[in-house]
């Protein structure tokens, strides 16, 4: 089973529209409502690709309820510890183009909650084979939490994967993740001075001296880097796709943790995480992919050595 903790999940709204134009009024075509954040992105991508996955973090409030009751109507299955805050809202803006994002910082954890549930994980450990830690820390989380965690699984034989940035993802890499994923721009800003970044393939090996076992670098439509103590490799989607890139990098998270449990060599690995990253570009909402994008990739993507 693979586990996935959001520990800042959202009720993430997708407005659909025409065109996005800055201060201007939009009719929205479509709206969409889901379990946001990318620890529960992650969950539903491992979900409809009938992978065994358990997601869980903290919930609050009326929104902490609907993300709840629209985990179960999607028979995503879950286990969260309550918190007394109100879970945040995610607004996403579509245009068919790219999308536009905006992002509540979270509710307030009390000291009590967090405890709780670093209880909780400990507990949920002894059936996982990989877990993933992604997004952000909502107030009153410490900005270690990462780490702790990472700490916890690897005491339990378990891998982990680490999908954060800022401090967390700083302090996460210190704990050694077996596997992290940041993008370049989040790989870049741990780099100090601020901003003195070099190759991509040098950044990544930066992440690798901070602590990390392996790093992969989401390009965007450029693809992937992924970088080992002994390996390199890129891998190259065939094709330039419009869409919802919202959550790529979640599906990204998917197909690694996927193959991390089954130990797939990097090539294959890598060509599954490109292929399904594009899939979610393809898809309407953020935690979906779509299959038929997904097949029809796969085995077009380009995977060299870097």
């Amino acid at each position: 089973m693979i586990v996935t903790v959001t520990l800042n999940p959202a009720l993430d709204v997708t407005y659909r529209v025409a065109e996005l134009v800055p201060h201007g009024t939009h009719r929205v075509s479509a709206v969409g409502m889901r379990p946001g954040g990318k620890g529960l992105n992650v969950a539903g991508v491992l979900h409809a690709l009938g992978e065994p996955v358990l997601a869980t973090g903290l919930l609050g409030g009326a929104a902490g309820a609907r993300v709840t009751g629209l985990l179960a109507a999607d028979a995503v299955p879950a286990a969260f510890v309550p918190i007394a805050a109100e879970t945040r809202s995610t607004v996403t803006v579509a245009d068919g183009v790219d999308a536009t994002g905006f992002w509540e910082p979270g509710p307030a954890v009390a000291r009590a909650e967090w405890e709780a549930f670093v209880a909780h994980f400990r507990g949920l450990l002894g059936d996982a084979d990989v877990v993933a830690l992604c997004g952000s820390l909502p107030p009153g989380v410490p900005i270690d939490a990462y780490a702790r965690l990472v700490r916890l699984a690897a005491a339990g034989g378990v891998p982990s994967v680490l999908d954060t940035s800022g401090e967390a993802l700083r302090h996460g890499l210190a704990a050694g993740p077996d596997l992290v994923k940041p993008n370049a721009a989040e790989l870049r800003a741990l780099l100090t001075p601020a901003g003195a970044a070099g190759r991509e393939v040098d950044d990544a090996a930066h992440a690798l001296a901070c602590g990390a076992r392996a790093v992969v670098v989401s390009r965007g439509p450029d693809g992937l880097l992924a970088l080992t103590r002994d390996e390199a490799w890129r891998g190259v989607p065939p094709e330039r796709l419009t869409g919802n890139p919202t959550g790529a990098g979640d599906a990204c998270v998917a197909a690694l943790c996927r193959g991390l449990r089954d130990r797939t060599p990097w090539p294959e690995l890598l060509a599954d995480a490109v292929a399904l990253s594009a899939a979610a570009v393809a898809a309407p909402l953020a935690g979906a992919v779509d299959p038929e994008t997904y097949r029809r990739l796969l085995p077009a993507v380009r995977v060299s050595a870097a």
